[in-house]
């Protein structure tokens, strides 16, 4: 599927109908979606025939879109209504005749431990943890988490300013073989909760690939 196919079908995504800012929920925006998935299919794993755990899964961008490229996915988020967002994206997005192939699973991410960790064990682990501006360092406990279910590769997005930081951790501590920056974008950040003051804000991220040893 051409990357304008896949950005097309992924505008109609349903986002948040509430998002929680205890949860920081931003919905991913659609043209971040398909370049990722994009990349991925095309330039890495692919998802013919591939495994892939999407943690925090949200409304289902990120998973719905892996799905319909032909994963088989489970999507992981600790939200009953984003879920229910994202199992509705999941019928209404997929032009194809047959279901996708892909399920939902209300559950932490965070309180997610090792023996149902190797459970869900995965060819590829995409995500698009909080960034940690309510809960400092929750995005590290987010790839934690994915370094014990991905079997090749983890893919996620991180704010560009802790760059140093993730390089170090990721291969230092979570053991991961190599952690490569494969593009940088702008996340344009549309006014979703009653403290922010701007119509829309950029916030530079990176996107991460993370290959398992």
């Amino acid at each position: 599927m051409k990357l304008k196919d896949l950005q097309s079908l992924l505008q109609d995504c349903k986002p948040f109908e509430e998002p929680k800012v205890e949860l920081e929920q931003y919905t991913t925006r659609p043209h971040i979606a398909a370049h990722i998935l994009h990349a991925i299919h095309n330039s890495y794993e692919g998802f013919d025939d591939t495994t892939v755990v999407d943690l925090g899964c949200g409304a289902g961008a990120l998973g719905v879109g892996a799905a319909i490229l032909g994963g088989r996915i489970i999507g992981i988020d600790i939200d009953k209504d984003a879920l229910a967002i994202a199992q509705e994206n999941a019928v209404e997005l997929n032009p194809w005749e047959e279901d996708l192939c892909i399920d939902f699973v209300n559950a932490d991410v965070l309180e997610l431990v090792p023996q149902m960790c190797e459970k869900l064990k995965a060819d590829v682990v995409i995500t698009n943890p909080p960034f940690g501006t309510r809960t400092k360092g929750v995005d590290i406990e987010f790839l934690k988490v994915a370094s014990q279910i991905a079997t090749s590769a983890v893919y996620s997005l991180h704010k560009s300013s802790t760059r140093s930081y993730i390089q170090r951790h990721a291969t230092k501590v979570l053991g991961f073989k190599r952690a490569q920056v494969v593009a940088e974008l702008r996340y344009d950040l549309p006014k979703t909760y009653k403290f922010h003051k701007k119509a829309c804000k950029d916030i530079e991220v990176d996107f991460w690939r993370f290959e398992v040893k």
